[in-house]
C-alpha cells in the first residue's frame, strides 16, 4: 500500500491543519469543512491526517469496532464477554457522492426479518468510521438526506437504522471532515451550521511558496516511501503532541471570562441559535490544550471565532463566508481580563501587540506556524495580490454613474452593469408530469423519498419494503408452502418494493435579454432583481442553474449549467446592457445548451425562463461571419421569424418555458404573450411574478401544451 502524504509536509494551509489538529484533539468540536478552490490540498491533507490519530484498542471480531473497555452494551455484536482486545490504526473512511442510504447505514435483510424474525445486519460506512475519520470529498454534491444522516450521528455519537419496525442501534462516533468547491455549489445554511468549524483554503500567489509545493510533490510521486520515511520524525512529533493535548483535555479550565467573551462574540455577528457558542467554547479549549495549557486565554477566543463563526454569518445564500476582525477585536476589547489573564500577567491588547511585532519573524517550528501545528488566521478576502477565480464577475458599477436614463457611454456602445433590485419571494415554477431526476425540491417524480404511491416487484436489493403488497402476494400460498404457527411462510418472489413519489430538482436555463430595449436603468434593475429572486427559489430548490445571455451581435452562455447559484447571482450583478435584440440567437444559443446537458444528465428535466420584452431586431449569430446585412439572417429570414422558428424548437421537444414579459409602459405590443405561444409556455408579467395568480402557471403551462 502507498504510503500517504505526509501530513506535515504540506506547505502552507496552517489554518486547514490546525482546524484538523483541533478536531483530532477533541472530536466533540464537531468536524471540519474545508472550502477552496481545486489543487490546495484539502484531500491530501484530510487523508494524511489519519496517521497521525493514535492507534485504537478494539474488541476482536467486532464488526463495530467496540472499546474493549467499555464496550457498547447495545452493539448488535454484542454482548462481549471481558478478553484482551486488539490494537489497529484509526480508519479513514471516504463516503462516495454517489453512495446510498444503505451503503451509508447499513442494511437490514429484511427477508430473513420477517421469515425469520431475527436482526441480520450488515453495517454500512457510519459503522467502520466509529472511532476514526469519516471524509466527504465534495459534500456539497452530496444528497441533502444523506448529509441529514451522517450529521446526526456525528451529533448523537450513535446511528440508527429502522426499517418496518425492525430497529437496529450502533455507536458510530467519529471525526467528520468535508470538502467542497464552491464553486460546484453551496450547502444550504442548516447543513453549514451543523459543520464545527470551516476553512477556506487558496493557493498561495508567492512564488518560492509554490516551488516548494511543486518540489514536494514530484519528490513523492518519484519515491512515496522514502519521501515519508525524511517526514517521519516530524511526524511521530505532532502524532505525540496529539496524544499529549488529548490527556491534558479534561483539566483544562474554561473561566467565565472566556465564556463571557464567546457569548458576547456570538451575540455581536448576530450568528443564529446556541450552537456557535458551544462549538467556539469547545475550539477554544481544544486551542489551550493543543498549546499545552490548562488555562483558556483571550487569544484561544479569538482563534476560536475565527474558525468557528465565518459560515455562521451567512445572511442569505449569496453572502460568502466571513467574519470582520476589526469588530471581533472591538468586540473582545469591550470585556476586562478574567482572572486567568490578569494571573499571567497579559491581556488582549498585549497578545495582538506580540503577534503585530512578530509578523515579519519567522515561526517557531514547534509552535502553531510551524509543520505540527498550522494556526495564523483564515483568509477571509483571500491572501494579499490574489487574483479573483477564473470567471468570477467584477463587482458591478455604482448605478449613479451613468449618462442617463438608458443612455450610452460615449462610445462604448452598452451601459455598465446595474446593481439589481431587492429580492422578493416568488411563486413556485415547476415542469408538468412525472420525472425521475435527481432529489430536490421543485417538480414531481418518482424518488427513493417521498409519500408511497404503490409497490412493484423489486430490481435487485429491496430497499423499501411494501409490507401490505408483500404479505398480500405471500398469503394465498400460505397452506401450500405448509404453514404452520402463526407467522406467514415468506419466499422473494413475495416480497415487494415500495414506489414513493417526491420532488425533483431540474435544470432551470435562463435566457435573459441584455439589449438596448432593455437598457433602462429602472427597468432593468428590475429584471435583476427577478432574476435574482428565482435564483434564490432555484438555490432552495436545489436546481442546476445555467445562464444565456444575448445582445448586440449575438447570445453568449454567462453561465454553464451548474449547481453553483452564487456563480450564477454573480454573472447576473455584472450583466451589461446595450445593442440590437438577438432574440432567435439567444434562444438557439439555450436549445444548444439543453442538448449538451441532456447527453450529461439525461434524467434532470430543464425549464427554461426566457427573460424579455418580445421584440426581436436582430438575427445575430444566424448572421453572416462579417456582421454585415443588417438585422435579416443570411438565407433571408427576418429576425421575428427567426425567434419564432427557434421557439418552437422547444415546443416540439415538449420543454417546459416560461417567459417574463419584461414591457412596460401604458401601450404594449404582446410581444412576450406571442413568444410563450410559439414555445408552449406561459407569459407572466414581473408584478404577475409576486402574485398569487402566478400560482396556476403549472396547470396553465400543462392545458397549454395539451391544447396544442
Amino acid at each position: 500500500m502507498t504510503a500517504p502524504f505526509p501530513f506535515t509536509a504540506v506547505v502552507g494551509q496552517d489554518d486547514l491543519r490546525l482546524a484538523l489538529l483541533l478536531n483530532a484533539v477533541s472530536p466533540a468540536v464537531g468536524g471540519v469543512l474545508v472550502r477552496g478552490e481545486k489543487g490546495t490540498a484539502k484531500s491530501t491533507a484530510v487523508r494524511a491526517l489519519s496517521v497521525l490519530l493514535p492507534e485504537v484498542s478494539v474488541v476482536p471480531g467486532c464488526r463495530f469496532s467496540c472499546d474493549p473497555a467499555a464496550p457498547d452494551p447495545r452493539c448488535p455484536d454484542g454482548p462481549h464477554e471481558t478478553a484482551a482486545g486488539a490494537t489497529r490504526p484509526a480508519r479513514m473512511v471516504e463516503l462516495p457522492v454517489g453512495a446510498s442510504e444503505d451503503r451509508l447505514v447499513g442494511a437490514l435483510d429484511i427477508e430473513r426479518a420477517l421469515a425469520e424474525g431475527v436482526k441480520a445486519f450488515e453495517p454500512g460506512l457510519l459503522a467502520d468510521a466509529h472511532r476514526g475519520i469519516l471524509y466527504v470529498d465534495e459534500v456539497n454534491l452530496l444528497h441533502d438526506h444523506l448529509v441529514d444522516l451522517l450529521l446526526d450521528a456525528a451529533a448523537m455519537g450513535a446511528s440508527y437504522v429502522e426499517r418496518e419496525g425492525v430497529s437496529v442501534r450502533h455507536a458510530a462516533r467519529f471525526l467528520l471532515v468535508g470538502t467542497m468547491n464552491p464553486e460546484e455549489g453551496e450547502l444550504r445554511p442548516q447543513l453549514l451550521d451543523r459543520f464545527g468549524l470551516t476553512v477556506e483554503v487558496a493557493a498561495s500567489r508567492e512564488p518560492e511558496q509554490r516551488v516548494e509545493v511543486v518540489r514536494r510533490r514530484l519528490a513523492y510521486d518519484d519515491d512515496p516511501s522514502g519521501f515519508a520515511a525524511g517526514w517521519a520524525r516530524e511526524e511521530a512529533d505532532v502524532r505525540a503532541r496529539v496524544v499529549a493535548a488529548r490527556e491534558l483535555l479534561p483539566r483544562v479550565r474554561l473561566g467565565d471570562g472566556a465564556l463571557l467573551r464567546i457569548a458576547a462574540t456570538c451575540a455581536a455577528f448576530e450568528v443564529d441559535g446556541m450552537r456557535a457558542d458551544i462549538v467556539m467554547a469547545r475550539t477554544a479549549t481544544a486551542l489551550a490544550a493543543w498549546a499545552g495549557r490548562t488555562d483558556v486565554l483571550a487569544e484561544d477566543v479569538r482563534q476560536a471565532a475565527l474558525l468557528a463563526l465565518p459560515h455562521r454569518r451567512r445572511r442569505n445564500p449569496f453572502d460568502a463566508p466571513g467574519l470582520d476582525e476589526d469588530k471581533l477585536d472591538e468586540t473582545l476589547d469591550r470585556f476586562p481580563d478574567d482572572d486567568l489573564d490578569e494571573r499571567s500577567g497579559r491581556n488582549d491588547r498585549d497578545d495582538r501587540d506580540d503577534r503585530e511585532e512578530g509578523d515579519d519573524e519567522d515561526p517557531d517550528p514547534d509552535g502553531p506556524g510551524g509543520p505540527g501545528g498550522g494556526g495564523g488566521l483564515p483568509p477571509q478576502d483571500g491572501p494579499e495580490g490574489v487574483e479573483p477565480p477564473s470567471g468570477e464577475a467584477p463587482a458591478p458599477a455604482d448605478p449613479d454613474e451613468s449618462n442617463g436614463e438608458g443612455g450610452r457611454p460615449a462610445g462604448a456602445g452598452e451601459q455598465s452593469a446595474v446593481r439589481a433590485a431587492e429580492p422578493f419571494r416568488t411563486k413556485v415554477l415547476s415542469v408538468p408530469g412525472l420525472g425521475e431526476g435527481a432529489a430536490g425540491r421543485r417538480s414531481r417524480a418518482r424518488t427513493e423519498h417521498g409519500r408511497t404511491t404503490g409497490a412493484r416487484r423489486p430490481r435487485g436489493a429491496l430497499t423499501k419494503l411494501h409490507l401490505a403488497a408483500t404479505v398480500q402476494a405471500a398469503a394465498p400460498h400460505q397452506h401450500a408452502r405448509s404453514r404452520s404457527g402463526p407467522g406467514l411462510v415468506v419466499r422473494r418472489d413475495d416480497l415487494r418494493q415500495a414506489t414513493r413519489e417526491g420532488r425533483e430538482g431540474n435544470l432551470v436555463l435562463f435566457v435573459v435579454d441584455a439589449s438596448g430595449s432593455m437598457a433602462a436603468r429602472q427597468r432593468m434593475s428590475a429584471v435583476k432583481g427577478a432574476v435574482l429572486s428565482l435564483l434564490l427559489d432555484a438555490y432552495q430548490r436545489r436546481d442546476k442553474v445555467g445562464l444565456v445571455t444575448f445582445r448586440g451581435t449575438g447570445a453568449e452562455v454567462a453561465l454553464p449549467p451548474t449547481s453553483s447559484v452564487d456563480a450564477a447571482a454573480a454573472r447576473l450583478e455584472a450583466l451589461p446592457t446595450g445593442g440590437r435584440t438577438p432574440l432567435g440567437a439567444g434562444l438557439l444559443k439555450a436549445h444548444d445548451v439543453l442538448r449538451v446537458e441532456r447527453l450529461r444528465d439525461p434524467a434532470r428535466r430543464p425549464l427554461v425562463v426566457v427573460v424579455t420584452d418580445g421584440r426581436a431586431t436582430s438575427g445575430g449569430a444566424a448572421r453572416s461571419a462579417s456582421g454585415r446585412g443588417g438585422g435579416r439572417a443570411t438565407d433571408g429570414t427576418e429576425p421575428v421569424a427567426l425567434a419564432g422558428r427557434a421557439a418552437r424548437l422547444f415546443a416540439a421537444e415538449g420543454v417546459a418555458s416560461v417567459v417574463v414579459d419584461c414591457e412596460t409602459g401604458p401601450v404594449r405590443l404582446g410581444l412576450a404573450g406571442r413568444l410563450a405561444g410559439e414555445l408552449g409556455g406561459t407569459a407572466v408579467t414581473l408584478d404577475e411574478l409576486r402574485a398569487d395568480s402566478i400560482a396556476g402557471l403549472v396547470r396553465e403551462v400543462q392545458g397549454d401544451r395539451r391544447a396544442a
